[in-house]
């Protein structure tokens, strides 16, 4: 067993891709520490996929720093030590960016970046007695961004950013840090996706819905394509596994040939090009 001996502490863990993360490495004979903000989902997923000997569920907020450092206080008392963070919590706000307000954006970048970076910074000390590795789950978001859903991409984009940073800074004491970006993946915020958007069109004013209302229809053509088009999250846990255990890993792995040709086409065509494309593809106006 290729982990076995090893502490892994998951955030995001209750379920989708955290929940697959966990369940891999218990599997690959590791303890596994999950973190998620939904207390009864985590509990029920901690009953279901593992002992009390090797999994340990701790309620957390990311966002809430008192509730970050109990995680890992808890981590490193019950198991002893730590020796892979992987930073899968994350939420969407979704809506035209003119629609978003000041406490829609403090929620995005407070989950997705300042909860992300909290964790691991109170994580670090023992990560460098253990010489182990972080992972941040972002997203093809994080490089390629699309209407509807700025914020979120925003997010990633500044995810991404302070990843590459980190994974300098910390050179010298050998902590490879690494992104994986997967795209469409089938999880509940995939599968709630239509719910996302109705909530989304009920909530802006009717001013607002009457300048981006077609924006927002063309949002709900795509929804149902990209459902179809969701992996498993074991395809993205295998990503994982991937980066954990390559002797020289990459900074940044890409989830799927498809997505890897998408960002590879999309971030390298002309700044015209790409936002005609994607006004096409999400149903935007040429001209009002």
């Amino acid at each position: 067993m290729r982990f076995a001996n090893r502490v892994v502490v998951v955030t995001g863990a209750a379920r989708g891709i955290g929940r697959a993360t966990a369940e891999r490495f218990l599997s690959e004979g590791a303890s596994v520490v999950l973190a998620d903000v939904d207390g009864p989902a985590l509990s029920e997923t901690a009953a279901a996929i593992g002992t009390a000997e090797r999994v340990l569920a701790v309620t957390t907020d990311v966002a809430v720093k008192a509730q970050v450092d109990a995680l890992i206080a808890a981590a490193v008392d019950h198991f002893g030590r730590i020796d892979v963070m992987v930073n899968n919590a994350g939420i969407v706000v979704a809506g035209p960016v003119e629609t978003l307000t000041p406490a829609d954006w403090r929620k995005q970048l407070d989950v997705n970046v300042v909860g992300q970076f909290a964790v691991t910074a109170a994580v670090l000390p023992k990560l460098r007695e253990s010489r182990g590795r972080v992972v941040f789950i972002s997203s093809v978001n994080g490089q390629l961004s699309t209407p509807m859903i700025g914020a979120y991409a925003a997010s990633k984009f500044a995810l991404e950013a302070g990843a590459e940073a980190l994974r300098i800074e910390l050179r010298p004491w050998g902590i490879p840090v690494v992104v994986v970006e997967p795209a469409q993946t089938d999880t509940d915020m995939w599968r709630k996706a239509d719910d996302m958007v109705t909530d989304l069109e009920a909530g802006v004013s009717p001013t607002h819905h009457a300048l981006y209302g077609r924006h927002i229809a063309g949002m709900k053509k795509m929804v149902p394509l990209s459902q179809k088009m969701a992996v498993d999250p074991a395809k993205v846990v295998a990503v994982v596994e991937e980066a954990l255990t390559a002797r020289r890993p990459k900074a940044r792995y890409i989830v799927g040939l498809g997505p890897k040709l998408q960002a590879a086409l999309m971030t390298n065509i002309p700044a015209s090009v790409r936002g005609f494309l994607l006004a096409k593809v999400f149903g935007v106006p040429r001209r009002v």
